[in-house]
């Protein structure tokens, strides 16, 4: 399929049986105990943090790393990881499949997610992404300065920023092209010579004998059912997370160059993409 044609390919989600509940009362529970008792205790230490550290957060972020690695244990969900974190001051890009990448892509490395300026609205999950020093971001082309700018002071405090350039979630078996705008932010007031990128490939491997894009979340897709059908699953796939050799900013000429760079490492570590 070419262009937005996919969008319409509808995937059935399983409905849950009577084991099926007995899993989502389970793995739900426990996932929403630690998420929310961890959630509690993070803002308890942020009252200690901020005024001490301002914008460095030197404590919580391992909290909800903790939540993460928790999250895919409890889910079942395998966890494997090729590649070593950067340890250089920069930012990290990947391909975005579902909600479950906040999860995977958390437990790998401690980041800050960049998302969408509608997600802090979002029952239970805003409280989270706001909790966890998310940056939000809007699609108004009047606010690229402010945005921008935002995204230096957090580039600036030592934050590794996480953004997905595809600019939405797919069906996780396709890399779509890259947007351009966010890279804009690395070749300003300097810092193109002190950051670097790391591109990231997350792959989702479908339960055995599941839809191949049963971990996707994509289109007009609800939130909730696709949630019950992964709680739900008698068996679990897996994440891969391919964690590539960090580039400097300044070895580009500029931000499509770099996002070309990104897109095209991405795209040909994924196994399900086309090149």
């Amino acid at each position: 399929m070419s262009g937005k044609d996919w969008l319409a390919d509808e995937m059935v989600l399983p409905r849950p049986g009577v084991m099926g509940w007995v899993r989502v009362i389970l793995r739900g529970g426990a996932l929403a105990i630690v998420t929310y008792g961890c959630l509690l205790l993070l803002l308890l230490l942020r009252l200690i943090e901020r005024p001490l550290f301002g914008l460095d957060r030197p404590w919580t972020p391992w909290i909800t790393q903790f939540v993460c690695r928790s999250a895919m244990v409890i889910l079942g969900i395998r966890l494997k990881v090729i590649g070593t974190p950067m340890q250089e001051r920069g930012a990290v890009v990947a391909n975005h499949a579902s909600w479950l990448d906040i999860f995977t892509l958390n437990a790998v490395q401690r980041i800050y997610f960049v998302s969408k300026d509608d997600v802090a609205g979002w029952p239970g999950i805003g409280w989270l992404a706001k909790a966890t020093g998310t940056v939000f971001i809007a699609r108004k082309g009047s606010e690229a300065k402010a945005q921008q700018q935002l995204f230096e002071e957090r580039l600036r405090a030592g934050h590794r920023l996480l953004f997905f350039p595809e600019g939405t979630s797919t069906d996780s078996l396709r890399v779509l092209p890259f947007k351009t705008t966010l890279f804009a932010a690395f070749f300003t007031h300097g810092l193109e010579t002190v950051l670097s990128i790391q591109p990231v490939t997350v792959v989702y491997r479908a339960p055995e004998g599941a839809d191949p894009r049963f971990y996707g979340w994509w289109g007009e897709m609800a939130f909730g059912p696709h949630l019950l059908a992964v709680l739900a699953a008698p068996r679990q796939g897996m994440a891969e997370v391919i964690l590539h050799p960090p580039v400097p900013v300044d070895a580009f000429p500029d931000r499509k160059a770099l996002a070309a760079h990104c897109e095209r490492v991405i795209r040909a570590s994924h196994p399900f993409a086309e090149a």
